[in-house]
């Protein structure tokens, strides 16, 4: 009778015995030094994967489970010099006031601001005074919940000699103080234009003028004034009005 090997595919000597293992794979027995570990590819790289298997079962890692590696651009530098961006971007220009209050309205506006850079170069400032080359048709009608280019009920427009213009209205105006307005078509031209207010009931308010105006009744056929918003030089909360 014949007997099948128990050994089978490891080789068995007397004089020189090796050890016997199952392939983790296939289940056959080999030698074991005829085994060796499975590798594969994890991410960008070959990583054991724990399985001991023979040259028949052994898989060469898939190329297509390797992950791909794009490289810096640009390609990183040793050592590398970059510019200081926080010191170069620092603004050091300056500024001087040689005037702090109008001679004319006593405004603390200075009637000239020099702005001059690190290299000595002067810029130009904001002009500030009573807006000019506006019209009223330019008025933005709404801004939010509040509107712009409502033409007020005006009764009266009068001047007292002075700058200080007086505008009665026969109906509520709900102006506050310095809320801003546009003036057009009243006797004087000097009391037309753009002006912040000063509301001295509810019906009544006052603006002031960059010249003196002759006292007068000014409230033609023509005259319109509306509700306005046409922005403040920084800092300020009215029209500044500065004679010319």
């Amino acid at each position: 009778m014949s007997y099948a090997s128990q050994s089978g595919r490891a080789k068995t000597s007397a004089t020189n015995p090796q050890a016997h293992a199952i392939c983790d794979r296939c289940g056959f027995r080999y030698n074991h030094a005829e085994l060796k570990w499975q590798y594969d590819w994890r991410g960008a790289m070959i990583q054991n994967i724990k399985i001991l298997v023979c040259d028949s079962c052994y898989d060469t890692p898939q190329e297509q489970l390797r992950s791909i590696v794009v490289p810096a651009d640009p390609t990183p530098i040793i050592n590398a010099r970059v510019q200081d961006f926080e010191t170069a971007e620092t603004n050091y220009q300056t500024i001087s006031a040689p005037a702090t209050i109008d001679p004319q309205t006593g405004i603390p506006i200075p009637p000239s601001t020099t702005l001059i850079t690190q290299s000595g170069q002067q810029l130009t400032t904001q002009p500030y005074g009573q807006p000019v080359g506006l019209t009223q048709p330019a008025v933005m009608p709404l801004k939010g919940t509040t509107q712009y280019a409502v033409k007020l009920p005006v009764l009266s427009v009068s001047s007292n000699g002075t700058t200080v213009i007086t505008v009665t209205c026969s109906a509520v105006h709900n102006l506050t103080t310095n809320d801003q307005i546009s003036v057009e078509g009243v006797t004087n031209t000097q009391a037309c234009g753009f002006y912040s207010v000063t509301v001295t009931s509810a019906t009544a308010f006052t603006y002031e003028t960059g010249q003196a105006v002759a006292a007068a009744a000014l409230l033609t056929p023509t005259t319109r004034i509306i509700t306005a918003s046409v922005g403040l030089p920084y800092g300020y909360t009215q029209i500044p009005q500065v004679g010319t």
